[in-house]
């Protein structure tokens, strides 16, 4: 009858710090408010995104939601192909400032030789 006692003394023991690892992990039960119709926690910049952006993005996941890893790589190709493209960008930009400079002193130069 003792060892019934203690047997069943240690199961309740074993299933109270399941139950209170569990709440850690999982939260107490807590639930937000619901988003409304046609909205969704997912933000980017209506222009210019940024390769950080991308980085920073985070989807709602739901009972049949998505491989995180798969996303997460994916946002990371993204991301570096956006920082490559406004580098390129940059650079074009540049270079074509200065050869706009380049003209202009160009045509300043043919028209003083013309005058």
């Amino acid at each position: 009858m003792a060892s019934a006692l203690i047997y069943l003394f240690v199961v309740l023991v074993v299933a109270a710090v399941v139950y209170l690892l569990a709440s850690l992990v999982f939260g107490r039960g807590e639930q937000l408010a619901p988003l409304p119709p046609g909205s969704t926690p997912t933000r980017l910049p209506a222009s210019d995104v940024e390769g950080s952006d991308v980085r920073a993005v985070r989807f709602q996941q739901v009972l049949r939601g998505y491989k995180a890893t798969e996303v997460d790589w994916v946002l990371d190709r993204l991301a570096g192909e956006l920082d490559e493209l406004h580098g390129r960008i940059a650079v074009l930009e540049r270079q074509l400032d200065v050869a706009g400079q380049e003209l202009e002193k160009a045509r300043a130069q043919g028209g003083a030789e013309d005058g």
